[in-house]
């Protein structure tokens, strides 16, 4: 872990653990000969599922959301260097995703496929994700993590130990119904839901994928990625300063997600580079 060094912080540690949640959540979901999948222009999880493609011998589509633009930013190119072939949506038909009608016209398209959702939060990729918090070293009071589409925060808060809870950051406006998501996604995977998790809905900024020059600012300082990780470690040290957590609190902020190799380097991205003086190992 490495330590994030702020006066602010008074009393409260904060520990980054840097983690490839998008390989976690694909660890179960693997095995297909063909999978299709969804996402925006610059998704994660679509260059996650794309290189797993690669690595592992087996197809993958990628539904984008919108119009195709030429040429491919570097995110989809990326995926097709690694083999993915690309579909697009309109944003209208994009929000259909998820209907039988519209898994039915893919299928049509594409052939038999397996289909997993945007960011790949199903049961399987809970499961992949509940295994994170019994590989932490240490002690700890509470785990954070951003959230975008619920399954990290389900899978991290099912593998907690007793006396643990987990807190996500959600990086969406208007996200109230994670909440939902986030228990959905329990039930499914394990047939019971924790109460040992909440999500803070104060930090998304504008929405996904927004930002604002006081965000801006916080990204330059501390070198992160600011879709997700930005967000969750703005809201953490804003709470902190507001005493929302007791003196001696040890928390652990999850970094999630890679960022984007070179489209020669195809296959594992590389680690967040983590070399601003700020952290501290």
């Amino acid at each position: 872990m490495e330590e994030l060094l702020d006066p602010a912080l008074g009393s409260v540690r904060v520990f980054l653990v840097h983690d490839d949640n998008k390989a976690r959540k694909l660890r179960y979901n693997l095995g297909p000969a063909r999978i299709l999948t969804f996402g925006g222009a610059y998704s994660g999880h679509i260059r996650a599922v794309a290189a797993a493609g690669l690595r592992h011998g087996f197809e993958t589509i990628g539904v984008i959301r919108g119009e195709e633009h030429l040429p491919l930013n570097p995110s989809l190119a990326h995926a097709v260097a690694c083999g993915m072939r690309l579909d697009y949506l309109d944003r209208a038909a994009y929000r259909l995703k998820h209907t039988a009608e519209t898994q039915a016209r893919l299928r049509e398209r594409w052939g038999e496929v397996t289909i997993l959702p945007e960011g790949g939060s199903n049961a399987a990729a809970v499961r992949g994700c509940a295994e994170l918090p019994g590989e932490l070293g240490g002690d700890y009071d509470v785990i954070c993590c951003p959230v975008g589409t619920g399954g990290t925060l389900a899978g991290i808060a099912a593998g907690l130990p007793e006396g643990r809870r987990a807190l996500g950051f959600a990086v969406l406006k208007g996200a109230g119904f994670l909440t939902g998501e986030v228990a959905r996604l329990q039930r499914e995977a394990y047939g019971r839901v924790w109460s040992n998790w909440s999500i803070n809905l104060d930090y998304h900024f504008g929405g996904y994928a927004r930002t604002t020059p006081a965000l801006k600012r916080f990204i330059a300082k501390y070198q992160v990625e600011g879709v997700y990780v930005a967000k969750m470690l703005y809201g953490i040290l804003d709470l902190v300063r507001q005493g929302a957590f007791p003196g001696g609190t040890r928390i652990v902020a999850v970094v999630t997600g890679q960022p984007l190799t070179s489209v020669a380097e195809c296959g594992a991205p590389t680690g967040l580079d983590s070399g601003e003086p700020r952290w501290r190992r």
